[in-house]
């Protein structure tokens, strides 16, 4: 699946995925007026808001992105039908040619890290069937439990040709409580990059490894530090827009060959008409105002890369 990544980022010239986050507090008013109409004000009426808020959306950019990344945590908090609304926009997105990195960041041991890996990259066996549940491309992992969290998911990775984005350095403020830490005179965030190059090693693509990282927009210091550590490695850049992560900040997460990371940004384009700079799109034309988001983001990326 590395290789689709790459292959999208090369025909669509944008080292970009847009987030898949959605919030009640996003949705225009006709959206979850329609839903509440047919489902009641009921958790079915808000999977039914987000699906036909999050298919507007794809049907405007999937031609301008080469992936999307639905955080599962924004369709959990609806208990089934928020699932189950997850599901069909994961299998709405590959339908349009977009590789889908869920967004899940699991982490566990033994057979329940390899049950986590089972549901969101591999295949369940029910009596004599082999069944997909989820059906992503690429899952976010946390290495807070060391090889024993990861393997079963580059099991099942080598086996389904599918790819992991493991956390390294986060873009969230508080994220240097434990990942800036020194051991033996290093950063942990410096070591764990170290083991995921380890990992990348073990589960190689043609140009890139299967197994990436997740290096926050808004330490672009720590970032280039990482890049080195992890050459083989693609690096998933959450912070962009919105946490303050800016296009220039972010060139040297990516190699001379211009691969190499993907740069996220989620309520910046899903929420774009409510920014002053594209309110003029209006409610209405909320998923216009995402595009318009999209091509701005692509130019400002694209214009740092080529004057570094």
């Amino acid at each position: 699946m590395i290789q689709k990544l790459i292959a999208n980022i090369r025909k669509t010239n944008a080292p970009v995925v847009v987030g898949l986050d959605p919030m009640m507090g996003f949705i225009p008013e006709h959206i979850t007026k329609k839903a509440f109409a047919e489902f009641g004000e009921t958790l079915e009426g808000a999977a039914e808001a987000v699906w036909q808020y999050n298919k507007a959306i794809v049907d405007e950019i999937y031609d301008l992105i080469p992936a999307v990344k639905p955080q599962i945590a924004m369709y959990e908090q609806f208990g089934i039908p928020g699932l189950m609304a997850f599901k069909k926009t994961v299998d709405y997105c590959k339908e349009k040619g977009l590789v889908v990195i869920g967004d899940v960041k699991r982490g566990d041991i033994g057979s329940t890290s390899a049950a986590y890996a089972t549901a969101h990259l591999g295949k369940v066996k029910v009596g004599s069937q082999l069944l997909t549940p989820f059906g992503e491309d690429f899952a976010t992992v946390n290495p807070y439990l060391g090889t024993d969290g990861i393997k079963p998911f580059i099991d099942v990775c080598k086996e389904e040709k599918k790819g992991l984005f493991i956390l390294v350095k986060t873009s969230n403020p508080s994220s240097g409580e434990f990942q800036d830490r020194t051991v033996d005179g290093r950063p942990l965030y410096e070591l764990v990059g170290e083991k995921v190059a380890q990992w990348a090693d073990s589960c190689m693509g043609e140009e890139y490894s299967y197994v990436g990282a997740v290096v926050g927009a808004t330490y672009p210091e720590m970032g280039k530090v990482l890049r080195k550590v992890m050459p083989k490695s693609f690096i998933l850049v959450p912070g962009y827009g919105a946490q303050g992560g800016k296009a220039s900040d972010l060139v040297h997460y990516f190699n001379e060959d211009g691969l190499g990371a993907i740069v996220n940004s989620s309520r910046g384009i899903i929420a774009a008409y409510k920014q002053e700079k594209y309110a003029a799109f209006g409610a209405e034309n909320f998923a216009g105002a995402s595009r318009q988001a999209v091509i701005d983001m692509i130019e400002d990326i694209n214009g740092a890369l080529q004057a570094r």
